[in-house]
């Protein structure tokens, strides 16, 4: 969005605000290593995939507690994108919390420019909402994360997977990869967490929110 600005000769000039100079920590949950990769669980690991991919980066190792990818969004308005920093987490799902907080201290990002992406059995398969703050659900990630970094004031971006069926335990449920059904539609849901996150990170919390939140799918 261009500004109206008066200069010292009383004229009337336009310019594009410039992009947010802090940068976003957005970390995807889910556990490590290939029998866990098609989880519903690791929902949140395979939207910063999605992510990368779009930004055309690759993950590198960072002290050996995550893979992260720097990175800008494309520019906007010959402004350059603002800066991401996209964090997965190397280890289990219930220990998310020391790599998140490890990368929140190194690139001293603030819990309010935190945005974690994870699984949401509270939420109908495919639906995507922001919060901030809040309870963890019985999230183990989250729970974690909240731990180690000693407040629930920071964003999430909640990718719904759905209840299991029947008398199933929702922790079996979460450790099953998407039904045949459910992954002819997982890359657009994908597509669509993705843009949520880049929707935070463009326009900022208050504006993306808005417009996710009263998305119909």
């Amino acid at each position: 969005m261009e500004r109206e600005t008066i200069g010292s000769n009383g004229e009337a000039s336009r310019s594009t605000p410039a992009a947010p100079a802090g940068p976003w920590l957005v970390v995807g949950l889910g556990n490590p290593g290939p029998g866990y990769a098609g989880n519903r669980h690791n929902v949140g690991a395979m939207v910063l995939d999605r992510l990368a991919a779009e930004l055309g980066g690759r993950f590198s190792s960072h002290k050996g507690v995550a893979d992260v990818l720097e990175a800008r969004l494309a520019p906007l308005g010959g402004v350059p994108g603002p800066r991401v920093v996209l964090g997965r987490p190397r280890g289990y799902m219930n220990l998310s919390g020391g790599p998140v907080s490890a990368l929140a201290r190194f690139f001293r990002i603030p819990p309010q420019q935190l945005l974690v992406v994870h699984d949401e059995l509270d939420l109908p398969f495919g639906e995507v909402r922001l919060k901030r703050g809040g309870g963890e659900g019985g999230h183990n990630g989250l729970r974690s994360v909240s731990q180690s970094l000693g407040t629930r004031d920071y964003c999430r971006a909640r990718v719904g997977i759905g209840r299991p069926p029947g008398r199933m335990d929702p922790a079996d449920f979460v450790l099953r990869d998407f039904s045949s059904a459910e992954r002819t539609e997982l890359a657009v849901i994908l597509v669509e967490a993705a843009d949520a996150v880049t929707g935070v990170v463009r326009d900022g919390w208050d504006r993306a929110q808005n417009v996710v939140n009263t998305r119909e799918r």
